[in-house]
């Protein structure tokens, strides 16, 4: 039903008067000749008052004649008394709920540098690679934070540090649960160093426990129990090259470190080894990252994204959202 096919409510100046729970409004018409004002909490209530008011006016120019006049009374009456029914229903505790991602982008922002960057990005797969499909485990719930003293996530407590200082500035506008912080950051990360915007859904839940221990990937997995470990996390061997790509920024030797490009893919395919400058020789990346040249699916992908950055951007972004997403338990509206 249009609000313009109510009555009286089409001539009032704001519907948005209407929807509010709070606020107070004044509602004046003359019944007798006098002026009768009236005061309610905004809402139904107050559509109601101003409803009758009008109506009390209406009389006393109409001067209540004849019996059509009394059956328009009755129906207008009726009218002011259903009003606040027929008016859509403002639920306030859920537009508490609400979440601005801005908020949440622009206290990341004030906290993280280029520098920083891949640690925070590192921090998002360690949180989310935990995921199982066969038993729905792990996953992206913020229970790194429960986490930092296993032998793989040495070095992690920093970049938890660096988003509880953002964590801490977000609470007092919303409050923002880690998983949501964690996955917002590492999309932050991966624009603030030029590569592809991602869109992030909000309304993870936190975990209250550590997932359990050694889900993640080791690295000195070749390339066949690579693709087995990805795979039980719902990745096909495509995602899993397109996420290895996060290497290209951080302190790994695949380009600058803090560029996210294809460098990645580039310095695997040209195979050569590196040296440093005392020219002692150095290892670029990890064994992980090598193993992926010696498999030719693998190296299929590694090929295709060397030659075009505009896909690789585009896969990376699609399977990011994908990774962020696993595991995760959401608010219910």
């Amino acid at each position: 039903m249009e609000l313009t096919n109510i009555p009286y409510l089409a001539s009032s100046s704001s519907s948005s008067f209407f929807y509010s729970s709070y606020s107070c409004c004044t509602c004046r018409g003359r019944r007798a000749g006098k002026l009768v004002k009236t005061v309610s909490a905004a809402g139904g209530r107050c559509a109601a008052d101003l409803a009758r008011s009008q109506l009390f006016e209406q009389e006393n120019e109409d001067t209540l004649s004849g019996p059509s006049s009394c059956h328009y009374r009755r129906r207008e009456f009726a009218s002011a008394i259903l009003l606040p029914f027929l008016l859509p229903h403002v639920d306030i505790s859920s537009a508490t709920e609400t979440y601005d991602i801005s908020v949440i982008r622009s206290g990341v922002r004030k906290v993280l540098t280029k520098a920083k960057a891949a640690g925070v990005l590192r921090l998002v797969f360690h949180d989310a690679g935990t995921f199982d499909v066969s038993d729905k485990s792990g996953g992206m719930n913020g229970s790194i934070i429960y986490e930092v003293d296993r032998p793989e996530n040495t070095g992690l407590n920093r970049s938890i540090k660096i988003l509880g200082k953002a964590k801490a500035g977000i609470d007092k506008i919303q409050k923002v649960s880690w998983a949501d912080l964690i996955a917002v950051a590492g999309a932050e990360a991966v624009a603030l160093c030029g590569g592809p915007k991602i869109p992030v859904r909000l309304g993870r839940l936190d975990s209250s426990t550590a997932d359990p221990a050694g889900k993640l990937p080791e690295e000195t997995l070749d390339a066949a129990a690579l693709k087995t470990s990805f795979s039980t996390k719902g990745f096909s061997t495509q995602e899993m090259v397109a996420l290895s790509g996060a290497h290209t920024i951080g302190g790994k030797g695949f380009g600058s470190p803090v560029v996210f490009d294809n460098s990645y893919y580039k310095v695997l395919l040209e195979k050569k080894p590196q040296t440093s400058s005392s020219g002692m020789e150095a290892m670029v990346g990890l064994r992980t990252d090598w193993a992926l040249t010696e498999d030719e699916e693998c190296l299929r992908w590694i090929r295709i994204y060397a030659e075009d950055q505009a896909r690789f951007f585009d896969d990376f972004r699609d399977t990011y959202i994908k990774l962020v997403d696993s595991g995760a338990t959401w608010r219910t509206a």
